[in-house]
């Protein structure tokens, strides 16, 4: 997988972490923890990557300055 930057953190309103994928327009996903939400988003970038490849949308370059932040 590519190492895109990941933002975690949580969000008191709905008491979940939140992982987003800056990158990535769109990607994101939650979890009740911090290593449910990193897993989650990782399916999720996968997920976003396939579907750009099956629809010829262009993937963007990994910067790979951070994995993951929190």
């Amino acid at each position: 997988m590519s190492k895109y930057e990941i933002i975690i953190y949580w969000d008191k309103e709905d008491e979940i972490y939140i992982a987003e994928v800056p990158e990535l327009q769109g990607c994101l996903a939650h979890g009740n923890s911090y290593d449910e939400a990193l897993v989650n988003v990782k399916d999720a970038i996968q997920l976003w990557l396939d579907t750009a490849r099956e629809f010829g949308d262009p993937i963007p370059e990994a910067k790979g300055h951070r994995l993951v932040y929190a």
